[in-house]
């Protein structure tokens, strides 16, 4: 059997945030990763605490190391550090947006002739060698763009000089590109970087302030990839700008606005629901953009709920118009996707057996969980953990229509003084 490679590592740990380094001890079968930062180590942590993760066939065991800092002898290979050169060493932390040869040549192209730009994917994250013509411009950027922001709030640029004479450019494409020679092959088109948005850099529009006025389709698109490992889930396109969904074949005597917020909510935020009074087994749902309701139809339709399954498509309407009979969300605090949009996308999948609750009281038990939701189905096992100090559960159920009536009708109420959250949980077993 092949060793584990350092590719497979990044599988099981980029998830969770970005790796800034990793180092193989290949004589003791173990290896040493940096994260970017404690949380997202801990969250690692907590997480193949409680899911058996394995390379190939071989379980992995996962601790915290007494190694405070890693230092890498391989880590500046391409980089010099402070002696100017005319090519740049660029690596981009925090990569919530896609970031393509045109991004990088948008940014850089103010201060100098680029010539070529290279991209890849290393350990310490999304990386770019920049050629300029000259090195006084090589200069220029640096003092002018390190530290900076490409999008408002992330995609920092952390920029050394490399120790490269000559950039080695064989294709033009969103990977790599010869403004020199333009008429190089784009190459047979095979993984992208960034699949399904190799053109993303043009969507974006960087001002004088260092901000950019991303598409807000595209920007959920670009998180959603990001969240995915770099592409969409199976199903979803990334191009639909239907905001709003119609849910038909529900059960009127048990469904309203607010349980259907519950369940919807997981895909994206919601701007309204409305239930319509001469069809009752019928609803619109007004979605942030196009993105989240075609998540929330790949994900949900046929799903059962309260003995029936739902219907869900694409309404014909753009939007609902609020009204008596509209009941409005769009500021509500339970929306989920305001923050930590990137891991809500990441949680995103079809009703499970398992639903994970957040935010509990931490005097809880077990006890008492199982009393606030056994009256939606039969619960096999529940379990209570904590994660950065906080109380949280996960509870499996029978069927995946018993977890989502539970998640439906008691996400978002109180538990001894605590109003807590539920999601479905992708995890097979406790």
């Amino acid at each position: 059997m092949t060793e584990p490679s350092k590719n497979d590592l990044l599988q099981l740990f980029q998830p969770f945030g970005v790796i800034t380094k990793l180092v193989m001890l290949r004589a003791k079968n173990q290896a040493l990763i940096q994260m970017q930062d404690i949380p997202s180590a801990v969250n690692a942590l907590q997480f193949y605490a409680n899911v058996q993760p394995s390379i190939r066939g071989r379980n992995v065991y996962v601790q915290f190391s007494s190694h405070q800092e890693l230092t890498t002898m391989d880590q500046n290979t391409q980089g010099r550090g402070d002696e100017p050169n005319r090519i740049l060493l660029v690596t981009i932390h925090h990569m919530l947006y896609p970031i393509t040869v045109d991004v990088l040549h948008q940014v850089f192209s103010p201060h100098g002739f680029v010539e070529k730009i290279v991209t890849f994917q290393k350990s310490a994250g999304f990386q770019a060698l920049i050629q300029y013509q000259s090195r006084q411009s090589a200069v220029v950027a640096r003092t002018a763009l390190q530290g900076r922001n490409i999008y408002d709030g992330c995609c920092q640029l952390d920029i050394q000089y490399s120790n490269l004479d000559e950039l080695q450019v064989n294709y033009n494409n969103e990977r790599s590109r010869d403004f020199t020679n333009p008429n190089l092959p784009t190459e047979q088109k095979g993984r992208s970087s960034q699949p399904g948005y190799g053109d993303a850099g043009g969507m974006y529009a960087l001002q004088a302030t260092g901000r950019a006025v991303p598409f807000p389709q595209m920007a959920n698109a670009a998180a959603i990839a990001a969240a995915f490992g770099g592409g969409l889930p199976p199903g979803i396109s990334g191009t639909n700008d239907r905001c709003t969904v119609l849910v038909s074949n529900l059960n009127p005597d048990r469904i309203d606005e607010d349980k259907l917020f519950n369940l919807f909510s997981l895909y994206g935020n919601i701007v309204r629901i409305k239930l319509l009074r001469n069809k009752p087994d019928h609803a619109l749902i007004q979605m942030g953009d196009g993105l989240q309701a075609e998540l929330a139809v790949n994900f949900l339709k046929g799903a059962m709920l309260f003995e029936k399954p739902m219907e869900v498509n694409f309404s014909k309407h753009p939007n609902i118009t609020q009204g008596a009979d509209t009941h409005e969300y769009i500021n509500s605090n339970l929306n989920r996707f305001n923050r930590n949009a990137q891991k809500n996308y990441r949680y995103c999948c079809s009703p499970t057996k398992m639903i994970h609750l957040s935010t509990l009281p931490q005097d809880l038990t077990e006890e008492e969980i199982v009393s606030h939701l056994e009256e939606h189905g039969t619960i096999v096992n529940t379990k209570l953990f904590e994660m950065n100090g906080k109380k949280q559960a996960l509870v499996l159920f029978e069927t995946e229509e018993q977890a989502t009536e539970a998640l439906v009708c008691k996400h978002a109420t109180s538990v001894s003084g605590s109003i807590i959250r539920i999601s479905f949980s992708q995890l097979q077993a406790i």
